[in-house]
């Protein structure tokens, strides 16, 4: 772990205007920059047409020595996405609705003074970033980059009927309406998948979760031995079967996996309990699903469209990431 020092060179902000105080972060960053005797910073906005991959490229050819990312967790994928394999540090300065990416890694979530400072004084820490090439149901394909998971089935339902303005105004709380939208309709759609080499398997699912790390807000371990830095891809297959397999599964994601987990006691009673129907959990470096009917998408909270193919990947390290001094990495 290296210190991120590079007296003479310049950073670059890349920037969601509608999710940030714009005239804050850029005056923090110019003042800093100052002080720490860096070139004045450079700064990129995203758009409807650009959500930050042109933008970070932009900042790339530009030669900035460090990238700072500040937006919603669409921008701070877009922004990784660009920025994987190149080895040049990026500081996630928190800024949208969930931060989940921000969570994950234990950041400071007051403001966003800490994280700019980091880049200057703080250290270097590679991470693992999630690839997923989607078959689109007219038989085309792209790939794209996750930092947080890739979802196919009623997670990604719950996010396209979240509504902007409530997340705008209550924050990540707004989900819950998403959920409550959803759920009275949700129905098990049949699914194939395979993880690495391994057995072939087809079955019902409400849900797959292709995840990079597995923490939610409040607290909430929804896929407890995710590590952002292991060079492994966590899996999730949801499928409750009627109102008790609901309840056990919030069970197991709001009791088990976030509270009798942490302690040794609690584990004991999980070992006593035997496995829960509602949810399986599976580990990998490559995963592949397909879906005999078109399924709905979403990477790191966005919605993606439909499927009827994922492919997904563990690039091991493929981000350099921005940590304040002292920052503790045991906990990725």
């Amino acid at each position: 772990m290296e210190s991120t020092g590079h007296e003479g060179s310049h950073a670059a902000l890349v920037y969601n205007p509608i999710k940030v105080e714009q005239m804050r972060l850029r005056a923090a960053l110019l003042a800093h920059s100052k002080q720490h005797g860096w070139a004045p910073p450079r700064f990129y906005e995203t758009s409807v047409e650009d959500p930050g991959q042109e933008a970070t490229r932009a900042a790339l050819r530009d030669s900035a020595a460090a990238v700072l990312v500040a937006g919603g967790d669409g921008t701070v994928r877009a922004v990784s996405e660009a920025m994987a394999g190149t080895g040049i540090p990026l500081a996630v300065v928190p800024s949208g609705t969930g931060n989940l990416f921000a969570r994950n890694l234990g950041l400071p979530l007051a403001g966003p003074e800490a994280m700019i400072e980091a880049v200057f004084s703080g250290f270097r820490h590679p991470v693992d970033i999630g690839w997923v090439t989607l078959v689109r149901p007219d038989g085309s394909s792209s790939e794209h980059a996750f930092v947080v998971l890739a979802g196919v089935g009623l997670d990604a339902d719950m996010i396209a009927n979240t509504k902007a303005e409530l997340k705008r105004s209550v924050g990540w709380v707004a989900y819950i309406d998403g959920a409550a939208r959803s759920l009275p309709g949700a129905r098990p759609f049949r699914i194939l998948y395979q993880v690495d080499d391994g057995r072939l398997h087809s079955t019902k699912v409400h849900s797959v979760l292709f995840a990079n790390c597995g923490s939610l807000p409040a607290g909430i371990a929804l896929v407890p031995d995710a590590s952002l830095d292991d060079g492994t891809l966590d899996i999730a297959v949801i499928q409750p079967t009627g109102p008790l397999g609901w309840l056990g599964l919030w069970r197991k994601i709001w009791w088990d996996n976030s509270v009798l987990l942490r302690t040794r006691a609690g584990r004991r009673v999980l070992e006593r309990r035997g496995r829960d129907a509602s949810i399986h959990y599976l580990r990998g470096r490559t995963a592949e699903a397909a879906m005999p009917t078109p399924a709905s998408i979403e990477l790191d909270g966005d919605e993606f469209g439909e499927a009827v193919r994922m492919l997904c990947r563990i690039q091991q390290g493929g981000l350099t990431i921005v940590l304040p001094p002292g920052h503790d990495t045991t906990r990725f």
